[in-house]
């Protein structure tokens, strides 16, 4: 567990990422329940990890797979009951885990009483929930914006004449944050769950909740052509007026102020490629305590492009990112950085790196088996982005929410009766939780180490970070008692030590160790070191 050093109880801690609807099928439906959950918390309580992030588990019609929200303050059947949740809660307690929950406050479903409401009563108070507007004089959507899964971020109300912007699906109506009632709203479903046991709430799409009032439209930074997919088309506009907008720090901060009494965690998925505008979300102290920074998630094994990543964002908020190599919205690490044994062995080397940057490195369902995207069955695709685009080349989601592999057998002992909510090829037994766990060598026992580490080295995240003149693939970050090697190169480089007696204390590659390091030191391609000093 997290040292016990005073402070929040985040710092020094681990989290996971949970996607329910993949991590274990109690029910044998084929889709992950809390009671799946449940029955899983021993892993990670041997993991070493401190804090579990539940994706959402709510009421919903599923065309977002949860994010498409319904109910705020219900458990949706196909996951489960409230019952089940406060079981879930406690026994995470009793292990010394704590639950930080999804919360999606941008949109909500389609489907929700407010926004049913909205479309029935136009001169009712829940109509000015959602962001509405006239038609543009030609009689289409109001501005320029688009959607994140492709066309414009508008869809037109046939009976009252209007258009409600929607910047993900039209099943996904975004709400209006300069609406006092909405936000006494969340005020109220975040007391909710505050009072089910809840330690926290990582905040779906926080850098997008206040829209420009006047509905300005986007720059645009590049030319649109026709054979740009949605993602291409969307990263072509600046984003000026629909994302990023000032006033969200200051729901976030109100958000802090209500729940700074329980002592509970605010995590924001920040979307905002700016390093100095995404910064400023938790620069203060007073809004957000952390940020998942998406573009950690989006990298190849590119040396510069991480070395502008990671030491251009630490220095602006040293212990305010929730540092992340996967998630359930992008292609696994192992992937990206080329699959097979290579790749898992180039994630560990990063995920090892991360462990020193502060704030709370999360650990996405399976990244501790060194597991690659899984492979979708032909027919079976799910995610929306690539049903709705069935002619694009962007790759869709579905590969990196294949079911968790817990054995051997058909879906991996995700569910008991063999089904699966996205049938794809079962894993090799090799990648499976039971085969590795035995096993002093597997990946599974070096996340244990790497993570063991951490805890019991309080000066990976205690003490000033500086980064030290380098190579362009080889990374030096410096702490007073810690220095902290990556070489990304495909070969091996030799490091000048100075201000030591250094001790080898982590290696990606030979794990825990403490041989006396000379003056110099020869990395191996592709390997992170951790050396420590008295």
């Amino acid at each position: 567990m997290a040292s016990d050093t005073g402070g929040a109880w985040w710092s020094g801690a681990v989290g996971y990422e949970i996607y329910v609807r993949s991590f274990a099928d109690s029910s044998g439906d084929g889709i992950g329940d809390l009671r799946g959950v449940t029955d899983h918390l021993d892993h990670l309580a041997d993991l070493g990890i401190d804090v579990l992030w539940l994706t959402p588990f709510y009421p919903t019609p599923g065309f977002d797979h949860g994010y498409d929200v319904s109910d705020y303050c219900a458990v949706d059947p196909a996951h489960g009951t409230l019952e089940d949740f406060e079981n879930l809660t406690t026994a995470a307690h009793e292990r010394g885990l704590k639950v930080v929950i999804d919360l999606v406050p941008n949109h909500t479903s389609a489907d929700h009483p407010w926004f049913r409401d909205a479309l029935a009563n136009p001169d009712g108070p829940r109509r000015d929930y959602y962001v509405w507007e006239d038609p543009a004089p030609d009689g289409g959507p109001p501005n320029n914006w688009v959607s994140h899964f492709g066309g414009p971020a508008w869809t037109h109300d046939p009976v009252s004449g209007q258009y409600y912007c929607h910047l993900f699906l039209p099943e996904q109506p975004d709400l209006n944050w300069a609406n006092p009632a909405v936000v006494a709203e969340f005020d109220r479903i975040l007391m909710f769950w505050a009072d089910q046991g809840v330690d926290g709430f990582r905040i779906d799409v926080a850098h997008g909740l206040v829209k420009d009032p006047l509905r300005r439209d986007n720059s645009l930074i590049r030319p649109l052509t026709p054979d740009m997919g949605p993602v291409e088309v969307f990263e072509s506009f600046a984003h000026d007026h629909d994302l990023d907008q000032n006033a969200n720090i200051e729901i976030f901060r109100g958000w802090n102020r209500l729940l700074e009494p329980r002592n509970l965690v605010l995590i924001g998925e920040i979307g905002v490629t700016d390093q100095e505008r995404a910064a400023r979300y938790v620069a203060d102290g007073d809004g957000l305590h952390e940020m998942f920074f998406l573009e950690s998630t989006y990298l190849p094994w590119d040396p510069p492009a991480w070395r502008n990543a990671l030491t251009g964002l630490q220095p602006l908020a040293p212990t305010g990112v929730s540092w992340v190599l996967s998630c359930h919205d992008r292609p696994r690490a192992v992937t990206r950085f080329g699959g097979g044994a290579r790749g898992a062995e180039r994630a560990f080397a990063l995920a090892t790196f991360i462990m020193g940057l502060g704030g709370t490195p999360f650990i996405y369902q399976g990244e501790e088996l060194g597991l690659p995207d899984g492979r979708v069955r032909p027919g079976h695709v799910s995610d929306p982005l690539a049903v709705r685009n069935p002619g694009s080349d962007e790759v869709g989601r579905d590969g990196c929410r294949t079911p968790m592999p817990w054995t051997g057998g058909p879906t991996n002992g995700f569910s008991p009766s063999g089904r699966s909510w996205l049938p794809s090829d079962d894993r090799p037994v090799e990648l499976t939780v039971a085969a590795q766990s035995g096993d002093p060598a597997s990946m599974l026992n070096r996340y244990r180490d790497l993570i063991a580490f951490r805890h019991r080295t309080p000066a990976l995240w205690e003490e000033p970070l500086r980064w030290l003149d380098s190579e362009t693939d080889v990374l030096l970050g410096r702490r007073p008692r810690v220095l902290m090697v990556l070489n990304m190169a495909p070969d091996r480089r030799e490091i000048p030590l100075v201000g030591g007696p250094w001790a080898l204390a982590f290696g990606s590659r030979c794990g825990s160790c403490c041989s006396p390091a000379p003056q110099s030191l020869v990395v191996e391609p592709e390997t992170c070191l951790i050396l420590t000093r008295e």
